[in-house]
């Protein structure tokens, strides 16, 4: 869980005054780390609700710059070939090999109240993931990972 607080002095005076924004804080506490092993370093994984349907494995991959889905996720969509537009740009599997993309989806994807579309592309090849999520998805939310918490 993450919490954005506006300082707790009153302000409101002194920002009339003197034109100063209050910036907001981001602040983990430990009691944020309840109902966690601790210490870890394990990957985020959660549960996306992706075109409609909760999706469970999804990794937040805050390294990475692309949302990936993989076969067992399209499958499961009932997407096909017809669905896809066209993605060329090879990409670096986990375990170093080049994959040629199947092509690339644009996708609602829900987090709490907030729906975003998410361009995902499509690649087959094995994962314990069904989905990765990343930094622009990250960015969309104006959210922050933390493993930790």
């Amino acid at each position: 869980m993450f919490v954005a607080r506006l300082p707790t002095n009153d302000f409101s005076l002194e920002l009339k005054k003197s034109k100063i924004y209050p910036h907001l804080v981001l602040n983990f506490s430990e009691d944020d780390k309840i109902g966690t092993s601790q210490p870890h370093d394990d990957a985020l994984v959660i549960t996306l609700r992706i075109g409609g349907y909760d999706v469970k494995r999804v990794m937040v991959d805050d390294g990475s710059g692309t949302e990936i889905m993989y076969p067992d996720l399209y499958k499961g969509l009932k997407l096909g070939p017809k669905d896809l537009m066209p993605y060329s740009s090879p990409l670096m599997s986990f375990d170093g090999k080049i994959v040629m993309p199947k092509g690339q989806i644009r996708l609602p994807v829900q987090t709490g109240p907030k729906i975003v579309e998410v361009d995902f592309i499509v690649v087959d090849t094995y994962s314990p993931y069904t989905a990765i999520v990343a930094r622009p998805w990250l960015h969309t939310l104006k959210v922050v990972a933390s493993t930790l918490h």
